[in-house]
């Protein structure tokens, strides 16, 4: 992807940060009859390293796994906080008006082979593992709402009814060969312009909005630590 300096993400516990906060992926796959691109959750685990692992499942009945070229790379895209800047929030607009809208998004690319595991234990403990990490999410953002459920377990369904859905099923794991990150969150913008577009987000109704502000203020935060780090001239 097209990626300019200031907005380069190369801090690998960074990138799996995000994967881990937004796991809900594109996977873009190389066929004989051109790209094909599928939607589902993928699980990030550091090793092996530097890059880490990605595993996940599909429909045994999706064609994903049967039709990608073993000798192409699948590419695994991910989205973070992402929305439209307005030229508003600037306080050089009033000074200058030369400002023009913009759209701040994070984005991770991950590119390896795509192996396949049909096998119904690694299945079942992935499965397992993937409800734990979800249902463990969704219990804690909701930690203090009244007469919640208790988690779902895979072992709250029936035994015949889980061999069943996981005969349904092919694993995926791709080793990550190629990973690259990208956030565009006003660093190419003045301080005080970073600082009106967090305010400014931060004062809309919608929590996607709150999200894209806190990504803002972490960029600034960072720059201005990397400022602080230089000598004086």
């Amino acid at each position: 992807m097209y990626n300019p300096t200031h907005f380069q993400e190369p801090r690998i516990p960074v990138l799996h940060g995000l994967m881990r906060a937004y796991p809900f992926a594109t996977l873009v796959t190389l066929t004989a009859d051109g790209l094909a691109a599928n939607h589902l959750p993928l699980v990030i685990d550091a090793e092996p390293g530097p890059l880490g692992t990605l595993r996940g499942h599909v429909a045994r009945a999706n064609p994903v796994w049967r039709t990608q070229l073993p000798e192409a790379e699948a590419l695994a895209i991910f989205q973070g906080p992402h929305g439209y800047i307005s030229p508003s929030l600037y306080p050089s607009k009033a000074e200058h008006g030369k400002v023009v809208p913009t759209w701040n998004y994070t984005a991770v690319h991950a590119a390896g082979p795509l192996r396949v595991i049909d096998d119904a234990a690694w299945l079942r403990a992935f499965v397992t593992r993937l409800t734990e990490i979800h249902e463990a999410a969704l219990h804690e953002a909701a930690a203090h709402a009244a007469g919640r459920p208790a988690p779902w377990q895979v072992s709250d369904a029936p035994e015949a009814f889980i061999e069943q859905m996981l005969k349904a099923i092919v694993g995926i794991e791709i080793p990550i060969a190629r990973l690259e990150g990208k956030r565009k969150q006003s660093q190419n913008r003045p301080p005080a312009d970073r600082a009106g577009v967090v305010a400014g987000l931060s004062r809309e109704p919608d929590p996607a909005r709150h999200a894209l502000a806190d990504a803002v203020a972490e960029a600034d935060r960072e720059l201005a630590l990397r400022a602080g780090d230089k000598p004086p001239a």
